[in-house]
């Protein structure tokens, strides 16, 4: 049995997508070249290799074609699409971060005990953070790229305010965990003095403390991808 390949995957989807599944419907190679942004060449050649493996069936008159895809080429786009379904649903539900504890420039507890977030916290998150944060250095490129994606996240929105002398940014916390068993928060800032490696976590404990960690310690902290 032939199966689908992969570059006329595209070309299926544009003629199920014009009603092909159940009537012939009319078309020309130039205009399936545009939609598929390949070559009128490309195009015809396409479906010709799709005919002759029985995945759609032609009348050509003309410069004119009219395509219906065959019970052959609807089962496999079937198939590929609860693979595809399958692997989506069975993707990791959280992102894996792991680096280093260093010391920050103790910026975290003057922010962490402000008013103006404190009492944010308190509603939002349900507790007033230790005051200070865990400052950990993301040991390798692809945990700065993986942390990165939380930017366009809302997640648990501290919102900024001004007290009159100076403005304060934004806070967005995602529910985290360290070493797999300490709950906290990953926090993302609108203004920080930190290089993009390093990113910053609060708890409502004294985390160095409670998990015994010191500079040097090594880390982990998972992110529920879908947690706020």
């Amino acid at each position: 049995m032939t199966e689908l390949k992969i570059q006329h995957i595209l070309t299926l989807t544009h003629l199920l997508s014009k009603g092909a599944k159940h009537n012939f419907v009319t078309i020309t190679t130039s205009s399936l070249g545009k939609e598929i942004k390949k070559s009128q060449q490309s195009a015809s050649k396409h479906l010709l290799d799709l005919e002759e493996n029985n995945f759609i069936e032609r009348i050509i008159s003309g410069r004119k074609i009219s395509v219906k895809i065959t019970s052959k080429g609807y089962s496999e786009m079937v198939k590929l699409s609860n693979a595809l379904q399958k692997s989506l649903e069975s993707a990791p539900s959280e992102v894996l971060l792991k680096g280093t504890l260093v010391t920050g420039m103790g910026e975290g507890a003057y922010y962490m005990s402000l008013k103006g977030y404190t009492k944010q916290f308190k509603s939002k998150i349900g507790y007033i953070p230790f005051p200070g944060t865990l400052n950990v250095k993301l040991g390798k490129k692809e945990y700065t790229e993986a942390v990165r994606q939380f930017e366009g996240m809302e997640g648990i929105r501290i919102s900024g305010y001004s007290d009159g002398k100076r403005t304060y940014g934004w806070v967005k916390c995602f529910n985290a965990k360290l070493n797999s068993n300490v709950d906290c928060q990953l926090i993302r800032l609108e203004r920080t003095h930190h290089d993009k490696s390093t990113i910053e976590l609060i708890s409502k404990n004294n985390i160095r403390k409670s998990a015994r960690l010191s500079d040097g310690s090594k880390v982990t902290i998972t992110i529920p991808i879908n947690g706020k």
